[in-house]
């Protein structure tokens, strides 16, 4: 129910609420300003974004670029700063001179924007598939189901494994590294279409027969007119609850696969390439190299997920 009978938020004399006005008295606003978890967890995912999108300004160097890294420096403690060449490491430096803070921005940009695709990737493919099977039923229904059944007795991760193996091996050699986040964004995005899938096409299958519905029909509507602009509307709230979740799992998995050493290479690392640089000097005191990295993931993948699971519960009135 509306938090507009609220005295906090009401509006004066008879005058129509703005957009802004009415979302401020929405139950997304009244529920995120009563739960102090959601609201940390939407300020460090936002403080994360930021720091991702305004790496090129706020790093104090560019880790990609060999000619800002400085050898001498390896392996320099955090809150150190070196005495050969005068620059401060806030977060250390790793074995090549890289900063260990501006190696985690620019390896944020990465993930987030692997996350990101994929995500949308999956999103279009199960939302399309969800829409068709729901609505036309019968054969289409039945293998597309059959194949999501399939899918789904694999985990993800190994689903991800084997389409990023098998999309490599079409290509040459020369271009792994080039192609390396298409080959993910790919990867993660098939193995993840059928949570879209399955949610799209049970919320099809009610929406086609409601009135709104037959009455596009008996006016001559095209089915592809009906499922995009009628029914589509209508199957977007679960759709974007699990692409809110979907997007920490997808951060992870991309993680998860360049830290096998399948994913991103060490010359544009991601965080999980990150995780698994530092892995190598895990024992040997430089202990800044992994714990750092590892921190900034699990901070995103926990504040997105906690977003993601809110989202869900009040967009679910069976919920509350």
């Amino acid at each position: 129910m509306s938090r507009s009978d609220d005295p906090a938020h009401g509006l004066k004399g008879h005058e129509a609420p703005s957009r802004l006005q009415a979302f401020l008295a929405s139950d997304i606003v009244y529920s995120w300003k009563r739960q102090p978890v959601v609201i940390v967890a939407s300020l460090v995912t936002l403080l994360m974004f930021a720091g991702a999108v305004f790496a090129p300004w706020i790093a104090p160097q560019n880790p990609f670029d060999p000619r800002q890294l400085h050898l001498i420096d390896a392996f320099t403690p955090p809150l150190t700063t070196s005495e050969l060449t005068g620059n401060f490491y806030l977060l250390g430096s790793d074995g090549q001179g890289r900063d260990v803070f501006s190696a985690i921005l620019y390896g944020s940009r990465i993930s987030l924007l692997v996350g990101f695709a994929s995500v949308l990737f999956a999103l279009v493919l199960g939302t399309t598939l969800g829409l068709v099977a729901g609505f036309r039923g019968g054969w289409r229904d039945a293998l597309l189901m059959r194949i999501a059944d399939i899918q789904l007795t694999f985990p993800s991760i190994l689903m991800a494994l084997l389409i990023f193996g098998v999309i490599r091996g079409f290509l040459p050699r020369s271009l792994h590294a080039e192609a390396a986040i298409i080959v993910l964004i790919i990867a993660i995005g098939l193995s993840d279409w059928v949570q879209f899938a399955r949610a799209v096409r049970g919320t099809t299958m009610v929406e086609k027969n409601k009135e709104y519905v037959q009455a596009a029909r008996v006016i001559g509507l095209p089915d592809v007119r009906i499922l995009f602009q009628h029914i589509l509307p209508n199957v977007l709230r679960p759709v974007l609850v699990i692409a809110t979740i979907g997007l920490a799992l997808a951060i992870i998995a991309e993680a998860t696969l360049s830290f096998l050493g399948v994913g991103m290479p060490p010359t544009q690392p991601s965080l999980g390439t990150l995780i698994r640089v530092g892995q190598d000097y895990m024992f040997s005191g430089e202990w800044w190299i992994l714990l750092f990295p590892g921190l900034a993931l699990l901070m995103l993948a926990l504040s997105v997920n906690l977003l993601g699971d809110w989202l869900r519960d009040v967009l679910n009135p069976k919920l509350r």
